[in-house]
């Protein structure tokens, strides 16, 4: 369950995010700590999300949370990002996720679809190949616009 800070807390941290070329991905207030602990996690829209990027928006919206008023009491800003980036790009990106879950974007229709959602089976020359419930769907590489990793994939 979101704790109830947490709207107000987006739509404060958001803008700011955007401003320095970060976007937010998600939020937690865990009040079961003493001071409790707000992380916000960023994801640098242009690049790996570095350390800079963390302190650079904590910053900033550490000073805005304070003239805000939301958080009167103490608490903890912890500024992290989501971890791997969810865009596969490289070979060994492709190659390291196998099997797993993404979601192929197409820069225009195939077969009906400008979007897929299946498992990883391989990047070739040709085309992005993807498990869709035991079947394999090859899509021509040079349509895909992205591959990102998902969450999961129905079976």
């Amino acid at each position: 369950m979101t704790h109830p800070l947490i709207p107000p807390i987006l739509e404060l941290a958001s803008p700011i995010a955007a401003e320095l070329g970060l976007e937010v991905v998600a939020a937690v207030f865990q009040t079961n700590q003493s001071p409790p602990v707000l992380r916000v996690d960023v994801r640098n829209l242009q690049a790996d999300t570095s350390l800079d990027d963390c302190e650079r928006m904590s910053r900033v919206l550490e000073a805005a949370l304070d003239t805000s008023g939301l958080l009167p009491d103490a608490y903890v800003l912890e500024i992290s990002s989501p971890g791997v980036s969810r865009s596969l790009t490289s070979d060994r990106e492709f190659i390291s996720f196998k099997g797993f879950p993404v979601l192929v974007t197409t820069t225009e229709p195939y077969s009906g679809h400008a979007t897929w959602t299946g498992r990883l089976v391989r990047r070739d020359e040709e085309a992005v190949r993807l498990n869709l419930k035991g079947r394999t769907v090859s899509i021509p590489r040079h349509l895909v616009s992205q591959v990102q990793l998902v969450d999961g994939v129905d079976e």
